[in-house]
């Protein structure tokens, strides 16, 4: 009976062992909307073909992730393999996180469907080691508004800061949601080069880069709201650990962060004193009318310019229009603009050019012209009135039909007769000025063309003997190739900025070929104390070299210790700079 017990008992547990299982495990079935999820796949058996579902009310923050676990027990031999996710939930309510799929022994074994529960934002623990804590102390996004309170169509400044505590770096940042700026009229100011600048926020040191430069005009009185900017941040975050060199090791976090809502509060312009015929100009403007001539012939053409110019919003407003006697014939006009927008605002010129054509005799009046426009400084309209400008026309046929009979007489009024000559002024006929007539046989021009074929004979000879010199130096060669390499890498590295382990990688080849170009030396002997014997040879200065031995260093570093996009930038300007003065110092 014994022995039968034995051999039931080892079937029951070599069935037990046998049992494929394959399970979904999660953290917590019930999270706040500000946590994160973690969610185990889990079999005892190694699979293929593993097919997660679909988390569409999730956001995967991290993962897939791997690992294999084995273990005897007894004698026996246990292993698992696991796939784990860290999910972060995208709004509130009841989720069921769907089946997944994996395939053991050729069969097909599913999870069992999990039901997970997201309520409103909870208070965490502030746990001071919490990677993920510390990355919400030390990012914040900033909306630095110029104005809160501006007129209508008065120029405000949004600048974005992205502030970094000193213990913390920033690797990438890529834009969630940008700002639509509705009821604005809206500018991108471009930011040329990202610099890290030290600082105090919220009274602590900090560093801060701006990120974006807009320019808004409202267009809308009231309460208008500016959007937020938001972005995901990864951060590089300290840890307690060390690497082999001594140096802490960092964690990279993903961290979202926004610059919130801003309400601006815009002003209507006063009804008080405003003029008739204000179109709209706020700022600080001059205001012409002027014509190319005063004096022409009948059928010439003359040029009469509006133009504004100075600073406000030159975009958003027109010029009054050019009133002209209806014996004059008058084009649309052309609208030109030459306004460029900084930080301050818009500013230079716009401008209307009509194209005036008389067709007779007299003197013809352009009437002033007003241009009205709301001052910021003095918060009071302004009227700007143009002169009189009286067109001379000279010459020409007379218009017969403005003389007319004071006593209203009997007399048969005479039909206008057009002369057809109202382009005049746009020349159509060419004048052609005769040309000195030479004979080319025998001239100078003819022995230079004669001779030349003859000198570029010696000239082909020495260029080809060079070619085969240079053909035949390859010490030479391999200099070339190297320099042509380093200046290949630093491309490389500069399209790379924002990568740090690509622009790290490209950085270290170019220096590496850049020193086996002038120094003569092969990857084996790339150590840093020969290369500063070697460049101290050469008569390179010490800083020089000493700058040139801490760009290797950080491009060792880099691997372990984190870094900015604003520290990648200024080692790419250090390298260029470093380079071209050894160059300099090698070559003197």
């Amino acid at each position: 009976m014994k022995s039968k017990l034995l051999i039931i008992t080892f079937l029951i547990t070599c069935f037990a062992s046998a049992q494929v299982t394959f399970e979904a495990k999660v953290s917590k079935k019930k999270l706040g909307i500000n946590e994160r999820l973690r969610i185990d796949f889990v079999m005892n058996k190694d699979g293929d073909n593993f097919t997660p579902p679909s988390f569409e009310n999730f956001t995967i923050v991290g993962g897939p992730s791997q690992t294999i676990s084995t273990q005897w027990l007894n004698g026996v031999k246990k292993s698992s393999k696991t796939f784990s996710y860290f999910l972060a939930p995208k709004k509130r309510g009841k989720f069921t996180i769907g089946q997944s799929t994996i395939e053991i022994d050729g069969e097909i074994y599913k999870t069992v469907p999990v039901t997970i529960e997201v309520t409103a934002a909870i208070d965490k623990p502030k746990d001071p080691n919490d990677p993920n804590y510390i990355a919400s102390q030390s990012i914040h996004l900033v909306a630095e508004v110029s104005k809160t309170n501006p007129y209508l169509n008065e120029a405000i400044t949004v600048v974005y800061k992205l502030y970094i505590s000193p213990n913390t770096g920033v690797e990438t940042w890529r834009e969630l949601d940008n700002p639509r700026y509705t009821d604005f009229w809206s500018q991108n100011i471009n930011v040329k080069e990202l610099k890290l600048i030290p600082s105090k926020y919220k009274g602590e040191d900090y560093r801060y880069v701006v990120l974006r430069k807009t320019v808004l005009y409202p267009q809308k009185t009231g309460k208008l709201n500016i959007e937020p900017l938001t972005l995901d941040v990864k951060v590089q975050v300290p840890t307690n650990r060390r690497d082999i060199f001594g140096s802490r090791m960092v964690k990279m976090v993903s961290r979202t962060v926004a610059a919130g809502n801003r309400t601006i509060n815009v002003k209507p312009l006063p009804e008080a004193g405003k003029p008739l015929g204000f179109s709209g100009a706020v700022g600080d403007f001059d205001f012409e009318v002027s014509t190319n001539k005063s004096k022409l012939k009948a059928t010439e053409a003359l040029q009469a310019t509006i133009k504004v110019s100075g600073k406000g919003n030159l975009k958003l407003f027109e010029l009054p229009k050019l009133t002209l006697p209806s014996s004059l014939e008058v084009y649309e006009p052309e609208h030109s603009e030459k306004v460029s927008t900084n930080l301050s605002g818009m500013q230079g010129q716009i401008a209307d050019n009509y194209t005036i054509v008389p067709s007779f005799q007299g003197k013809y009046p352009i009437p002033s012209v007003s241009f009205s426009y709301f001052d910021l400084k003095t918060k009071r309209y302004k009227t700007i009135t143009s002169d009189e400008i009286v067109i001379n026309v000279n010459e020409g046929p007379i218009n017969n039909s403005a003389e007319r009979n004071d006593n209203n007489s009997n007399l048969t009024k005479q039909p206008i007769t057009q002369s057809g000559g109202q382009f005049l002024s746009f020349k159509t006929t060419t004048k052609f000025i005769p040309k000195e007539s030479s004979y080319f046989f025998k001239s100078r021009l003819f022995w230079i063309l004669l001779l030349v074929p003859f000198l570029m004979i010696p000239l082909a000879i020495f260029l080809r003997h060079k070619k085969e010199e240079r053909d035949g130096d390859v010490v030479g060669n391999k200099i070339r190739a190297a320099n042509k390499l380093a200046r290949k890498y630093l491309g490389e590295a500069k399209k790379s900025l924002g990568n740090k382990e690509q622009f790290y990688n490209a950085l270290e080849r170019a220096l590496h070929n850049y020193l086996k170009a002038k120094l003569n030396i092969e990857t084996s002997d790339f150590s840093k104390d020969k290369i500063e014997d070697l460049l101290a040879n050469k008569s390179v200065n010490k800083d020089s070299i000493a700058e040139f031995i801490d760009l290797l260093k950080s491009c060792e570093l880099a691997r372990y210790t984190p870094f900015t996009n604003v520290e990648m930038q200024q080692d790419y300007t250090k390298a260029s700079q470093v380079i071209s003065i050894i160059d300099k110092q090698i070559r003197r």
